[in-house]
């Protein structure tokens, strides 16, 4: 059974996430201790609201090193809605700027479209060889709650390190819904309130990428 720590840096929805990883067989813990984050088989950082106010929470628990550590030795991490935000460059929200976790390039900001918040049920577009997303249809749809996310996918290709795997959705304008990278992956939509959608990928990251 994987060890799974769900980090409570005052930000998102902690049992929700707690109660939907139990359902697909996961031990979890729900803390801020640094220790049990960095040595757990799989981090989840949740996180709703504010973009500033979630990078203030992360940082006051040390949230950034946290990930940092967990990276550099290839243990997995998932964020989840603002807690896939802040894993970008930077988030804009109403002529604010912030830094985030800088674990991709790329801005969080405001979507254009006619009606926002982005809130219910939508279907993502991702790529064939996805792990998240394995053995979902294509009109499988998920939960999103947000009015600002990533419009654009701004990391430089390489020859010599393999692409990050990025599904896209959209609202008024395609957005980023989730990335896949090694030990990194992340996504817009809550797959704790996705009911079976949502298990099934929790279930395909524990078994594929947490292992």
């Amino acid at each position: 059974m994987s060890r799974i720590v769900v980090l409570d840096y005052g930000s998102g929805n902690l049992r929700s996430a707690e109660r939907a990883l139990r359902r697909v067989g996961a031990d979890v813990t729900v803390t801020a201790d640094a220790d049990l984050a960095v040595e757990a088989d799989g981090l989840v950082v949740p996180g709703v609201g504010a973009f500033a106010a979630c990078m203030t929470g992360l940082r006051s628990v040390g949230g950034p090193r946290i990930i940092e550590r967990r990276l550099a030795g290839g243990r997995p991490v998932l964020g989840i809605c603002v807690g896939m935000q802040v894993l970008f460059d930077r988030g804009v929200e109403w002529g604010e700027e912030t830094d985030g976790c800088g674990q991709w390039p790329g801005t969080v900001e405001r979507l254009k479209a006619d009606v926002l918040p982005h809130m219910g049920w939508n279907t993502v577009r991702a790529p064939e060889a996805s792990v998240l997303f394995a053995g979902l249809p294509a009109d499988t749809r998920f939960y999103f709650v947000h009015s600002f996310g990533v419009r654009r996918w701004e990391l430089e290709e390489s020859d010599v390190l393999r692409p990050p795997l990025v599904t896209w959705a959209h609202h008024g304008e395609d957005f980023v819904a989730a990335v896949e990278n090694g030990a990194l992956a992340a996504t817009q939509f809550h797959p704790e309130k996705s009911g079976d959608a949502g298990a099934a990928v929790l279930s395909n990251w524990l078994r594929d990428v947490v292992g």
